[in-house]
C-alpha cells in the first residue's frame, strides 16, 4: 500500500493548536484533504508524540475527552504505520546516513515504508530528498501544494 504524503507530528500539533493562526490554516488543509481523500497518513510514533503535546504541552492542553475524540476522528483514521524490525533497522540506518536523530529517522522511515513521495515536516531539512521522498515545509511560502 503506498499514500501520497506522510504527516510528521507538528502538522498534527498545529491542526490541533491555533496559536498561529497562518500555521493552523495550512495544517488543517493538509490533514482535511488527508481524511478526505486518503492521500496522507501517520505511524504509531505521530500519534504518541502529538497526544503527548496535546495532552501536557499544548498552549491550552486537551482535557481527557476532547484527546480521546482527537484520536477516534483524526489519528486514528490517519494511522497506517506500525512499529516493526524492519522500521527500526531501517531507521537506524537513515540515522547513520543522514545524521538525523533517531526518532527523526523513525519518521523518515515510516514514510518511506507507505511508499511517501513528500514527508510534511517543519523540522527538517526542506527540500531534501532521502531515496525518492521529498521533505516539504508546508508553512514556508510554496511549501504546501
Amino acid at each position: 500500500m503506498s499514500v501520497e504524503a506522510f504527516l510528521d507530528t507538528n502538522i498534527l500539533v498545529y491542526h490541533l493548536d491555533d496559536a498561529d493562526p497562518t500555521k493552523h490554516r495550512v495544517a488543517e488543509r493538509l490533514v482535511r484533504s488527508a481524511l478526505e481523500t486518503g492521500n496522507a497518513c501517520i505511524s504509531f510514533q505521530v500519534v504518541q508524540e502529538c497526544l503527548n503535546v496535546g495532552l501536557r504541552k499544548a498552549r491550552v492542553p486537551l482535557d481527557a475527552d476532547t484527546a480521546r475524540r482527537y484520536l477516534d476522528t483524526v489519528l486514528i483514521p490517519l494511522w497506517r504505520v506500525m512499529p516493526s524490525d524492519r522500521l527500526y533497522h531501517r531507521g537506524i540506518e537513515l540515522q547513520a546516513r543522514y545524521g538525523y536523530g533517531l526518532y527523526d529517522s523513525l519518521i523518515i522511515a515510516a514514510a518511506q515504508e507507505m511508499s511517501s513521495s513528500t514527508l510534511f515536516s517543519e523540522d527538517l531539512q526542506h527540500g531534501q530528498v532521502i531515496d525518492g521522498l521529498t521533505i516539504t515545509n508546508p508553512f514556508l511560502p510554496g511549501g504546501a501544494h
